[in-house]
């Protein structure tokens, strides 16, 4: 009995930490949002913390790489997640295309290395949009495919991650105000892909964003 009732309490314990997160949003969200026609998603700045043995195999620069090209798949994911509600007629706004955001941003001089040295709302005066969506991910092992395969050729390192951290901001362009932030922390098993990710964040997000219907 005593064995069962400890079974009963790990997997309470396992759950909780699985699902841990935290959502602010403005008090006139609604206002701001309704403002919006198009918005665009930026990278994701993400840090990959790995097995220090694992990092000596590694230089700066092809570590650098894996960070950006997880970035990248984070904010394709997220952007395809968003377009599979338009084809159900679920979506009231525009985004801009992953691809068309960071030319745009490249030709400003804005790098993957360097966007977090603009303000929200000089990024979305350059991108010509109502809105941006941008943030953060650490984990210690990439989650992308392309990431995650190269981390196994230069590392001899495979396996799924184990930890997680998503952080995603809203910001109005007009204000350049904080509208929305969601914060999803992750342990344990959690799928095996970025599109994995996205859907766990953005299943009780998109509850909060009248981005969708």
């Amino acid at each position: 009995m005593k064995s069962i009732l400890t079974t009963i309490l790990l997997v309470i314990l396992s759950s909780y930490a699985v699902a841990q997160t935290s959502l602010y949003e403005h008090p006139q969200i609604e206002q701001y949002i309704s403002k919006h026609n198009k918005v665009a998603i930026l990278p994701f700045k993400t840090s990959i913390t790995m097995r220090p043995k694992d990092m000596k195999s590694m230089t700066n620069e092809q570590i650098s790489k894996l960070e950006e090209d997880e970035g990248l798949s984070i904010q394709n994911a997220m952007h395809s997640w968003f377009l599979k509600r338009e084809k159900n007629g679920n979506l009231k706004v525009s985004f801009l295309d992953p691809l068309t955001t960071n030319a745009k941003l490249r030709k400003m001089g804005v790098t993957f290395e360097n966007f977090n040295d603009y303000t929200p709302d000089e990024l979305a005066d350059m991108l010509e949009v109502d809105a941006i969506i941008m943030g953060s991910f650490e984990t210690n092992k990439p989650m992308s495919e392309g990431a995650s395969l190269a981390l196994g050729l230069l590392a001899g390192f495979y396996g799924s991650t184990n930890k997680a951290v998503l952080n995603m901001s809203i910001y109005d362009s007009e204000e350049g105000v904080q509208i929305a932030n969601y914060n999803k922390a992750i342990s344990g098993s959690m799928g095996s892909s970025t599109e994995d990710l996205i859907n766990i964040l953005m299943r009780k997000a998109s509850r909060r964003i009248s981005y969708t219907d």
